[in-house]
């Protein structure tokens, strides 16, 4: 299987509207291990109708829109690192593998978003052996976010497969990232304002992402 594990440099950086287009894209099936917030359309529930593939069901799904950690407690609910495998229980029994087959896994917020009061979202990624994709935004701050993110992934023993910004085009910005970080931006995506399934089919997919995607 190839599989990747989709992160933030921070919340509303475009994370799930990317995973959408990356299932759609690179004809992946996605898996979001943990939810928080339940009264809007779930990240979950967005890819499924945008991108149309298969969405296997949350290993958490929380009530509110905070941290993990927080919304738990809230819950009531206690989340380990054990309540989580790659593949997933559900996929093993009832579903065959192959080495061709493509997954997107996502986050919840950043690399650093606690999980319980001993793990963060980047245990996980370890936990779950799978390489990190970090999207951030293109502009104004994004040099700051992005390399302490990637800083704080190396530090950890994540493998990262690269970068991807959305928004305007910023060549200083994209520049400085791979300068200071020795990490590859794989792609840049416009920042969509029509969010439709039709719209994210008329981008392609960067050839660097593609070929580094392949070599998972």
């Amino acid at each position: 299987m190839k599989t990747v594990f989709v992160t933030g440099t921070d919340t509303g950086v475009g994370k799930t509207l990317f995973s959408a287009w990356l299932c759609m894209q690179w004809q992946a099936d996605y898996w979001k291990p943990i939810q928080s917030g339940l009264d809007d359309e779930t990240d979950t529930e967005l890819v499924t109708r945008l991108a149309s593939c298969r969405c296997l069901p949350e290993r958490h799904r929380l009530t509110q829109p905070l941290s993990p950690h927080q919304s738990a407690q809230l819950d009531g609910v206690s989340i380990q690192l054990d309540d989580f495998v790659w593949p997933p229980l559900h996929e093993q029994q009832t579903q065959p593998h192959t080495k061709s087959h493509r997954w997107v896994v996502e986050g919840a917020g950043g690399c650093m978003v606690p999980i319980n009061w001993t793990h963060c979202m980047s245990d996980l990624m370890l936990h779950l052996g799978l390489p990190a994709l970090v999207v951030a935004r293109s502009g104004l701050g994004t040099i700051n976010h992005t390399c302490l993110t990637l800083e704080h992934l190396k530090n950890k023993g994540v493998p990262v497969l690269g970068v991807v910004l959305n928004g305007p085009s910023n060549l200083a910005n994209k520049k400085a990232i791979e300068h200071f970080s020795g990490v590859k931006v794989l792609a840049e995506l416009p920042w969509l304002e029509d969010t439709s399934s039709a719209n994210l089919k008329q981008i392609a997919m960067p050839v660097a992402l593609r070929e580094a995607l392949e070599s998972l």
